[in-house]
């Protein structure tokens, strides 16, 4: 399966118009659910997760993002509130550059209006095919699909080139599988040489 990025802009472009770069401690929101989209973030360095949680507090992770990758580029075109957080799981550094900014980037640069496009056509497919699996009675196609998914956002393409940055419990919430079933899942998948286990870390 064909991998798929977010889009990543030239830091010199974004320097050259004033984009702002923060620094950011683990575990702070960037923005939360209920937000308006007023930037355009791209991650210089660190993991950022987003997420929501329901009415009982339960957390759903949508994706979680590294190095020179985007986020929440697509609510930019919107006039609609974010409908999750965006969350630093370690130390990072993020470049903001504001909406209007954002916007007269890609009137003056046609090439990245494409890209942009490519890149939010590829993340619905990919969100498909997630969907598809995620409705199978079968335990290793449902994590297979989410591991297919998370590995679409980067570049990775090799086997075991892609270090899942879950814990087999949000493996569970995600694919609504019990973390025992997970752990069973994920061990004939590594018999099997699916995935890899490094130090307890999954590479798939």
């Amino acid at each position: 399966m064909k991998t798929v990025s977010c889009m990543k802009i030239d830091e010199k472009i974004l320097h050259s118009l004033d984009a702002e770069i923060i620094d950011y401690r683990a575990k702070e929101f960037i923005f939360r659910d209920g937000d308006l989209p007023l930037y355009y973030f791209q991650i210089q360095k660190g993991t950022v997760k987003l997420n929501h949680y329901d009415e009982n507090g339960k957390e759903f992770i949508h994706n979680i993002l590294s190095d020179e990758q985007s986020f929440g580029d697509s609510l930019l075109f919107l006039k609609k509130a974010y409908p999750m957080n965006a969350i630093t799981l370690t130390p990072c550094t993020i470049i903001k550059l504001p909406k209007k900014s954002f916007f007269q980037l890609l009137k003056e640069n046609p090439e990245l209006n494409r890209e942009l496009n490519s890149c939010f056509s590829q993340q619905l497919y990919f969100n498909l095919l997630m969907m598809q699996s995620l409705s199978s009675t079968n335990p290793t196609a449902r994590i297979l699909g989410l591991m297919d998914y998370l590995k679409s956002f980067h570049h990775a393409e090799d086997l075991y080139s892609f270090y899942v940055q879950l814990t087999r419990q949000q493996i569970a919430d995600l694919t609504g599988l019990r973390v025992e079933t997970v752990i069973r899942t994920l061990k004939k998948m590594s018999e099997n040489n699916t995935i890899k286990f490094e130090n307890k870390r999954i590479l798939y």
